[in-house]
């Protein structure tokens, strides 16, 4: 049966994301609109690969540091290397990890890839970043996630896509309300405060074309998000500047344009 959901002429975030990092799971509309926003912003595919490396780096924090054994990843995308399952139970195979992502083409491919040691548990979820209350009722999360312990709950490279000045604080805390003490909030955002105000019009202008669907966000808006959170060093920084590593490729922060945070609920 087809999904009416699944509409190959509408690009999609995670399609589009695909195609920037060099994957094939992705269909004419999400490289024309990849292909609109990179003319805009040309360092936008070394800005995608370096939001995974926040991804991988503060996974293994969480994991070999905090002692953190559960994830919700939500905005999760398509299978790509280091996704997080494969991180956290590289260090602690008994971590569980739950992948939420609102395309179905992500669901397959999940579902066939997103593979878990035997000591773990993964599991994926069809559903909306912007229906909060879903989410936490959904049958997979109470079968993988016990939520009385910590949970790092993942929002990297999905909360700009939810528009409207003020929109996106609510929905985190919403997620964040049932999580124990001691959980984590992960996020990276896409911003136009490293931008000049010619290539700040320029994205205004795609989104009002129909050709961009990123809602770009200010650090003060960011750091509106994170209140109410202890947040660990180094604060919130560029995505290349957050606990770079060996394997950290250097990004100015006018090519990454994003901001990555940590932080602890108290």
């Amino acid at each position: 049966m087809t999904n009416p959901d699944f509409d190959t002429m509408v690009a999609h975030p995670a399609r589009r994301y695909d195609y920037w990092l060099g994957g094939k799971d992705n269909f004419a509309a999400d490289r024309a609109s990849g292909d609109a926003i990179e003319r805009a912003f040309p360092g936008v595919r070394d800005a995608a690969l370096a939001n995974r490396g926040v991804l991988r780096r503060a996974v293994h924090h969480l994991t070999a540091a905090e002692g953190v054994r559960q994830f919700l990843d939500i905005g999760t995308g398509l299978p790509t290397a280091n996704n997080t399952h494969e991180v956290a139970q590289a260090v602690a195979p008994e971590s569980r990890i739950v992948y939420v992502d609102n395309d179905p083409l992500v669901l397959s491919h999940a579902r066939a890839l997103l593979t878990t040691e035997p000591e773990g548990a993964t599991a994926y979820l069809e559903a909306d970043l912007r229906d909060p209350a879903d989410i936490l009722a959904h049958p997979a999360v109470a079968r993988t996630l016990n939520l009385a312990e910590p949970v790092a709950l993942m929002l990297v490279a999905v909360l700009h896509f939810i528009p409207g000045r003020g929109a996106a604080a609510p929905l985190v805390r919403r997620l964040l309300e049932p999580l124990a003490p001691g959980s984590f909030l992960v996020l990276t955002h896409a911003t136009t405060d490293f931008m000049s105000p010619a290539e700040a019009q320029a994205a205004l202008a795609l989104v009002e074309q129909g050709k961009s669907d990123f809602w770009l966000r200010g650090r003060d808006e960011i750091a509106d998000i994170f209140d109410g959170l202890q947040l660990i060093p180094p604060g919130i920084v560029p995505n290349s500047e957050w606990r770079p590593d060996a394997d950290t490729r250097p990004l100015s922060p006018q090519v990454a344009n994003c901001w990555a945070g940590v932080a602890r609920k108290p």
